[in-house]
């Protein structure tokens, strides 16, 4: 396994990721202590503003980005395209120059900088400008409803579709299936399985191929 480093640790599945990587160290950049990890594991704590730095610094070989929240959580469509495209960008820019080759962006079923819903327009955008800085291999990770485990304050309209989730995926069949939701640590089991891989490319993996990259 190369030298990972991780930004979005914090989040539900930056968490799933850090534990399905178990005792191989991997290095994490975030706002705050990511609590309760192995003391294999390396934290770069700092504000935002110095991430990019610390990241070229680091050198590492994959860089994996699991950074997300929402418009609610940010409070408004400015302040959430600030963490959802300009720290994203900002730090892939540094694994970039740091030496990075491979990038693993975990971004939304439906993202297309040509949507004309804000949330998937901003995450096709992040898609567009990650294939523009010319990794070695790029992945990006198209999940659609995250299951599972989050901490903080409930989102009241996840947890209602979550529940709705078992009779909705049943319904959504052929091209619609990508749009079933998942389990957060089947979308980390994908993501430590695709920062071993080698090849060169742009690849997208949406729910099936999620599923097979996590088995």
């Amino acid at each position: 396994m190369p030298d990972v480093l991780i930004v979005g640790a914090t989040g539900l599945i930056g968490r799933a990721v850090i534990d399905r990587f178990g005792a191989i160290p991997v290095t994490i950049v975030a706002r705050r202590d990511v609590a309760s990890i192995g003391p294999h594991h390396q934290q770069r704590v700092a504000p935002s503003d110095r991430w990019p730095a610390i990241i070229a610094g680091e050198k590492a070989s994959v860089m994996i980005s699991c950074l997300g929240t929402t418009i609610g959580q940010a409070g408004s469509q400015m302040a959430f395209r600030a963490v959802d495209h300009d720290l994203l960008m900002a730090a892939a820019r540094a694994a970039r120059d740091g030496g990075a080759r491979h990038m693993i962006a975990v971004s939304s079923v439906g993202a297309s900088a040509r949507s004309r819903n804000f949330y998937l327009r901003t995450k096709g955008e992040v898609e567009e400008g990650l294939r523009g800085l010319g990794f070695h291999r790029l992945d990006l990770i198209r999940p659609g409803l995250l299951r599972g485990d989050r901490a903080g304050p409930r989102r009241l309209g996840e947890g209602l579709a979550t529940i709705a989730a078992p009779l909705t995926d049943a319904l959504l069949q052929g091209s619609f299936r990508r749009y079933r939701s998942i389990e957060a640590d089947i979308v980390a089991a994908a993501i430590v399985a695709l920062a071993g891989q080698n090849g060169s490319g742009v690849y997208i993996h949406e729910n099936d191929a999620i599923h097979a990259l996590a088995d």
